[in-house]
């Protein structure tokens, strides 16, 4: 059998890698189901063991992405899947709420920095024109690790308990670890298969910075991050919520909700792809990188808006369905383009400046999972916490113009002694 060529191996196990993280962090969703009864949680209990992941996720975004580009991505994601793995299974040994929450805490110190070294990864071996498409395609593998989710872990549960769920899912996270420590090269020149042909298409290696000027990219990732919160708001909502919310808002029983939660994240897969796609195209035929990405970005936040709207309106299956599945369509199609941006503006730090990116998102997996328990114990509206997602997404309709993907971070004179990055 012919052997893929190294590029796309390399895409192949990162797409992997955003697979299994995302299961591993969204099986607790479903598993909530069995763990909540157990344990005699609340909604608000159990949104605080969604919302803990994201607390150690966030602190890690930025130390592991400076980490990926200090040390390299290799070592930087076996020593991160080691820790997600582990801490994947040790949350089947939780005997309550604190030693749940120190399991998710775990969790999200593994895979903090797994996206941002992710880019970093990318920027090296995708071509310029390629960036988006692989960013969708990576991120079509993380919404289809959301889509399996509730079916694998609904049939782990019923078959052998909510715990065998967490044990299984870790031990293929361990040996995705193995696959990666033995395939992956830092840099495309020193991989033993890499062939000058295709070097050629590949990103020359970029001379970095000595010193990183840290505030000046902070100040210039700002209103991507801000925007990414919007966006990371509805995703961590989707992503603890939606299994819980057909279980209970209509009453149905947990293989009927694990499927229609799988139908709203299969919407997502197409919408990430497609996303993809449509943004390089945007970019190859206008040559505007603010279209591709801002103007794109601005469209589908007031589309995702849109289509959730008639929820507000109707309690209804069929229209709650199809509301969130086309919510989430149009939400995951800005994926391409919002994390092309740390590549078009800083591919020297492109492990930094997505991790800068990505805090937005990681804050929002904090508040929204909480805040939505909290309301639904409050009110008994399983409906009322998705207006937040959409108040936030016509926010970021306006706030994308201020991205400015096309004005490069430029380290300046003061930083003009370079090494290879």
């Amino acid at each position: 059998m012919k052997l893929l060529r190294p590029s796309r191996l390399v895409l192949v196990l990162l797409c992997a890698m955003y697979f299994l993280t995302y299961i591993d962090r969204v099986n607790v969703s479903t598993a909530a189901a069995g763990f909540g009864k157990d344990f005699h949680f609340n909604n608000a209990e159990i949104g605080t063991v969604f919302g803990a992941f994201g607390i150690s996720y966030l602190l890690f975004q930025v130390i592991g992405g400076w980490v990926s580009d200090r040390f390299g991505v290799r070592r930087t994601l076996i020593v991160c899947g080691i820790v997600w793995a582990v801490a994947t299974i040790l949350t089947g040994f939780a005997m309550g709420f604190w030693t749940l929450i120190a399991a998710r805490v775990l969790l999200g110190f593994g895979e903090g920095a797994t996206f941002p070294a992710a880019t970093a990864a990318m920027a090296r071996w995708v071509s310029k024109d390629k960036r988006g498409l692989a960013q969708g395609i990576t991120h079509s593998a993380a919404r289809i690790g959301n889509a399996v989710a509730p079916g694998i872990v609904v049939l782990l549960m019923t078959t052998y308990g909510w715990r065998a769920s967490f044990y299984a899912t870790g031990a293929f996270s361990l040996l995705w670890v193995i696959l990666w420590s033995l395939t992956f090269t830092e840099h495309p020149k020193d991989h033993p298969r890499i062939t000058a042909e295709e070097l050629r298409v590949l990103p020359a290696p970029v001379p970095r910075a000595a010193a990183l000027p840290w505030g000046r990219l902070f100040m210039r990732m700002l209103p991507v991050t801000i925007v990414y919160f919007c966006y990371g708001w509805t995703l961590w909502l989707f992503l603890s919520w939606i299994p819980q919310y057909f279980l209970h808002s209509f009453s149905l029983d947990l293989k009927k909700s694990a499927m229609f939660a799988s139908s709203v994240f299969l919407a997502g897969v197409v919408g990430d792809t497609l996303g993809g796609v449509v943004t390089d195209r945007i970019l190859v035929r206008t040559g505007s990188v603010r279209i591709a990405r801002s103007y794109m970005v601005s469209v589908c936040m007031g589309l995702t808006l849109l289509a959730m709207l008639p929820m507000l309106f109707t309690h209804d299956l069929t229209v709650s369905v199809v509301c969130l599945s086309a919510g989430f369509f149009f939400a995951e199609m800005t994926i391409g383009p919002m994390w092309a941006i740390p590549m078009d503006v800083a591919a020297e730090y492109a492990g930094t400046a997505s991790g800068m990116m990505n805090t937005g998102s990681a804050l929002a997996a904090i508040v929204s999972p909480i805040l939505g328990g909290w309301l639904i114990d409050v009110t008994g509206n399983w409906e009322l916490p998705f207006v937040g997602s959409m108040v936030l997404m016509g926010l970021g309709v306006v706030l994308a113009f201020r991205m400015q993907p096309d004005s490069k971070f430029e380290v300046g004179a003061r930083a003009a002694a370079t090494v290879v990055g």
